[in-house]
């Protein structure tokens, strides 16, 4: 599976949905904001927890988007594999496959390999 190309196949499907819900998404992009802004956490080490939730609830979108946020964040492989083996150990085998699938996006969107 190419990471890229499914967010573009993501991200076409919810500009569809946009145009129908402008004022959901209005609301969903000020709650972003507001949530990622940096305070008592960067918000790298938010994105590492987004990547927990978006392992644990199984939600192939929200890892390919929350692992490119790390990626433009300058988040290290080790730092993003350590991530996994904590939400692998809080999660059990449903997270540690779906932890998987994430370092797979993380080695496209980064180019590197294991």
């Amino acid at each position: 599976m190419s990471w890229s190309g499914f967010l573009t196949e993501t991200m076409g499907r919810i500009g569809v949905l946009q145009k129908q819900a402008p004022g959901m998404f209005e609301g969903f992009n000020s709650m972003s904001k507001a949530a990622k802004r940096n305070g008592a956490l960067d918000e790298k080490t938010k994105e590492l927890i987004a990547l927990g939730i978006a392992i644990s609830t199984r939600c192939d979108s929200c890892i390919g988007f929350h692992t490119k946020s790390l990626v433009r964040l300058g988040t290290t492989r080790e730092e993003f594999c350590e991530a996994l083996e904590m939400i692998g150990y809080m999660g059990g085998g449903p997270s540690i496959a779906f932890g998987a699938k994430a370092l797979e996006a993380f080695d496209e969107f980064t180019g590197t390999g294991a």
